[in-house]
């Protein structure tokens, strides 16, 4: 088998955790673009419940993201993904059945219990090699897209066909479907528990990481980009319906404003390259800000609701897609699995700010009102993101010393823990010293090295080589 290319059991397991992560986030994303209009046949119909609905499993999922995670460390990959599955299964039945507004929310609060990606991405760090890792977690992120956007597409047409709560009850359906992938896609009969300080969070990590010059910075932008999301969707379909178009033909402007905002993309990523990463920040946030002013000075109209959208949709993909590679880069060797655990919480509790907030505003002000209150965050948002710098494209290798690790921890005296303490601290001194290596972090529980290195000066074989010559 070559090294250089993915097994058949790492290509099966791959599809399998990408398949489950695509029919999960359709579920959750569907009824974004369609709860202000659909669930106006509810008596207890509220902007401050639609809100909630649009925005409630972010609240969930920001709170349960890094237990779930850790949890998974104790009690194994599948049980705690198949556990997370149910709730969110169960979820989307309590809202495909609901007769009230209220149901409806708590069911789609419910769904975003099921926080299982962190799970998922350590499981499929279990079945693959290192040397294949970053193909297998490139799959699995390129259907995290495809699903936000396919569900924009969908969404509209099959509320349109079988109503808001046949879409939760689909929802089910495809959640039912994720548990024999889980089950039988992903062959753990030769896995091994990768070491995960950069799969999964760490609660001792935690605290340093939320404080980091950097991070906190991304964690508060993200936060507030998710948010601003949330309210553009709570308004723009109300702005379709007022325009005389149905609900099923609302695919229209989102299949033109997400082919168009690619161009805006583009743009901004070429421009990245020449300029400074806050100021390339600031010209997305431009975008965005520019989105929301039209849809407050311009009288709604099917093209200017499209050109907006465009430009926002433009800004929010650029924003969308550099933060995250941010978080990763910046983390300290070792601690990326907590770096994004707790930028995956602050993502998810932007969503439901984003609905609480919107909701609210709809309670008592106008659309243009909740927009203006948008921009004023736009620019709180490019305050918080001045002084950003870019960083450097670093690669992740994880080095277990699982010999070394099991033979000193085999008794219990400490003596033995303390020379395994040793010996890992005079390993971490050498491997600082190979080329290339920007960062080393030693986990003398695990029996493992983490480290961040310059992939065109390190030397792999060099690095495993000193620690089997240990």
């Amino acid at each position: 088998m070559s090294q250089d290319s993915l097994s058949k059991n790492e290509l099966r397991s791959a599809f399998s955790l990408a398949s489950v992560y695509v029919l999960r986030m359709l579920g959750l994303f569907m009824v974004i673009p369609v709860i202000a209009v659909a669930a106006k046949s509810f008596d207890d119909y509220s902007a401050l419940l639609v809100g909630l609905a649009v925005g409630g499993y972010g609240l969930t999922q920001a709170v349960l993201q890094i237990p779930f995670g850790m949890a998974s460390d104790l009690f194994g990959r599948k049980p705690i993904i198949y556990l997370g599955l149910a709730l969110f299964c169960i979820g989307s039945l309590i809202a495909g059945t609901a007769d009230s507004m209220l149901m409806l929310t708590l069911g789609r609060i419910l769904q975003g219990a099921g926080a299982i990606a962190g799970a998922v991405m350590a499981l499929a760090s279990d079945v693959t090699r290192e040397s294949q890792r970053t193909k297998v977690m490139a799959i699995i992120g390129v259907s995290i897209g495809f699903s936000f956007y396919l569900a924009l597409l969908l969404g509209p047409i099959l509320a349109s066909n079988i109503g808001l709560q046949g879409i939760f009850l689909v929802t089910a359906m495809l959640c039912i479907g994720c548990f024999p992938l889980v089950k039988w896609g992903v062959d753990t009969s030769h896995a091994q528990v990768s070491p995960s300080g950069d799969a999964l969070p760490k609660l001792h990590q935690l605290r340093g990481l939320l404080t980091h010059s950097a991070l906190w910075k991304l964690n508060i932008s993200v936060l507030l980009v998710h948010l601003l999301i949330t309210c553009f969707f709570v308004q723009v379909p109300v702005f379709l319906i007022n325009l005389n178009m149905p609900l099923g033909e609302h695919y229209k402007v989102y299949s033109v404003v997400l082919l168009a905002s690619v161009a805006v993309l583009v743009a901004i990523m070429k421009l990245s390259k020449k300029l400074p990463v806050s100021t390339t920040f600031k010209i997305a946030l431009l975008f965005m800000g520019t989105g929301f002013f039209l849809l407050i000075t311009q009288v709604p109209s099917y093209w200017m609701i499209c050109a907006a959208g465009i430009l926002f949709f433009g800004g929010f993909n650029f924003m969308e897609a550099k933060m995250p590679a941010m978080v990763s880069s910046l983390a300290p060797a070792g601690q990326k699995g907590s770096a994004m655990g707790i930028y995956a919480s602050h993502q998810f509790f932007g969503a439901f700010l984003g609905g609480l907030f919107s909701g609210l505003m709809n309670s008592y002000f106008d659309a243009q009102t909740s927009f203006i209150m948008c921009l004023i965050l736009i620019f709180v948002c490019s305050l918080i993101t001045r002084g950003l710098a870019s960083t450097e494209r670093v690669k992740r290798v994880t080095l277990s010393l699982t010999n070394l690790h099991n033979e000193d921890t085999s008794n219990e005296h400490n003596s033995d823990s303390n020379r395994l303490l040793s010996r890992m601290t005079e390993l971490t001194k050498q491997l600082q010293k190979l080329d290339g290596v920007k960062d080393v972090s030693a986990d003398p529980t695990e029996g493992a090295f983490y480290l961040k290195v310059d992939a065109k000066q390190f030397n792999l074989s060099q690095a495993q080589a000193l620690l089997q010559s240990i």
